[in-house]
């Protein structure tokens, strides 16, 4: 992530430790040559103190190539801000997709990999970034170390620390060209001082680099630098010529790709030197406002089912009310019942001829059994504990109590006939 100082003025790269080694890699050989080589060459030239602006040079060379490497460093090199939620585009499951997957950043959604728009008349296809939920504009990419997708996107430099990008490509190219004029001043200027210690004695040029030793130093250093700061300068004037990025450099060599955006030479030129900076897209010095939550499907689910406390408070309430009406249900069945049977017993006792004392007992006992059953029934129903799941509906209570009371029914009139 970016590392910000001064309340957000200043915006560095995650690898904002190298940049220490980069300014001792410009500010040491500078001074080194002050004090070994351009020190001795002020009286060398005239008028008399003519040197002194060796020196000078030297120095607000070195200032500039400092100051253009902070510019490159500091800034906002084209962050997109990250959007909180996914685009508001009708998603489609893909099947091929892992639901882990599938489910890493955009739970539940998969969004299409990329879409068609159209760039000076011509259709440019851009990518989802599954990351910062957003599809990314034309000739942006992600920045895998930084973590943030970059506007015109070119690299990330480890040498200042920070992407190149829209915002602070400029400088990056004034940075890596301005460095290679230092090197060959510095490299010029020490051959120079080798080439007056040659004419002083009328010496050997190994005698004279043997009694200047920084001399040699500095100019082996800067032959190998300008190996790498050339190279890429020469590199990048290629690239602005032609209006392309080093990402897409590479990217297009391989798919053999129509450049789209090459306007000409000179428009070019104009476009990355001449073109007024827009300001950044995110506000690095606003307070940071709390993100709103985003509500999930068990969220949704109580929105639309309403509060569940009240639901359980309105089912124990009918629970109670069932228990009454079977309570109630089954004592007008045992009343019934016993009516019943006192009917049948009063017309058996006239009919008979004769009083068969071990069937009125057995018929007693039926009857007493089928009593006891009805109030067995109450009894376990108002002792029936409270249910571990409120999801028990009425009508199952309802119909175990109707099941109990026929079952009782059907009972005694076996035992009638």
């Amino acid at each position: 992530m970016q590392k910000f100082f001064l309340g957000g003025r200043l915006i560095f790269g995650p690898d904002a430790r190298s940049l220490p080694v980069t300014l001792l890699l410009i500010s040491a050989p500078s001074i080194i040559f002050c004090i070994f080589v351009a020190r001795h060459l002020r009286h060398r030239f005239s008028p008399y103190n003519a040197g002194y602006g060796i020196m000078v040079v030297a120095v607000v060379f070195t200032i500039y190539v400092l100051i253009i490497l902070f510019l490159t460093s500091a800034r906002d090199p084209g962050i997109i801000p990250r959007n909180s939620r996914p685009p508001e585009e009708e998603p489609h499951h893909d099947s091929s997709v892992p639901a882990q997957a599938r489910n890493r950043h955009t739970p539940g959604r998969q969004f299409p990999r990329t879409k068609e728009v159209m760039v000076n008349g011509m259709q440019v296809r851009v990518k989802y970034c599954s990351t910062c939920m957003l599809y990314r504009p034309p000739r942006c990419s992600h920045c895998s170390i930084c973590n943030n997708c970059v506007e015109r996107f070119d690299h990330h430099c480890p040498w200042v620390g920070q992407c190149i990008g829209l915002r602070n490509y400029r400088f990056f190219f004034m940075f890596v060209s301005s460095t290679t004029l230092l090197c060959i001043y510095v490299f010029s200027m020490s051959a120079l001082y080798i080439k007056v210690l040659m004419d002083d004695n009328h010496r050997t040029v190994w005698e004279a680099m043997k009694e200047s030793p920084p001399s040699v130093v500095l100019m082996a250093y800067c032959f190998i630098a300008l190996w790498f700061v050339g190279g890429l300068t020469g590199f990048h004037l290629y690239l602005i010529g032609t209006n392309q990025t080093t990402y897409e450099n590479f990217r297009h060599r391989a798919d053999n790709r129509i450049n789209i955006f090459d306007r000409g030479c000179p428009s070019n030129f104009d476009e990355i030197f001449c073109t007024k900076l827009n300001p950044s897209k995110i506000n690095f010095r606003a307070l940071v406002q709390e993100e709103v939550p985003r509500p999930t499907e068990e969220a949704k689910a109580e929105d639309v089912g309403g509060d569940t406390h009240p639901k359980i408070e309105v089912d124990l309430e009918n629970r109670q009310d069932l228990l009454k009406i079977s309570e109630q249900h089954n004592i007008e069945e045992g009343i019934d019942l016993s009516k019943i049977s006192q009917r049948q017993n009063d017309e058996e006792n006239d009919s008979r001829e004769s009083n068969d004392p071990l069937r009125s007992t057995l018929e007693a006992d039926s009857i007493m059994g089928i009593n006891h059953r009805a109030s067995l029934t109450m009894t376990m129903i108002r002792s029936d504990p409270e249910p571990s799941s409120y999801g028990n509906s009425s009508s199952e209570i309802a119909a175990d109590s109707h099941t109990n009371s026929t079952v009782t029914i059907k009972e005694a009139g076996r035992l009638f006939e």
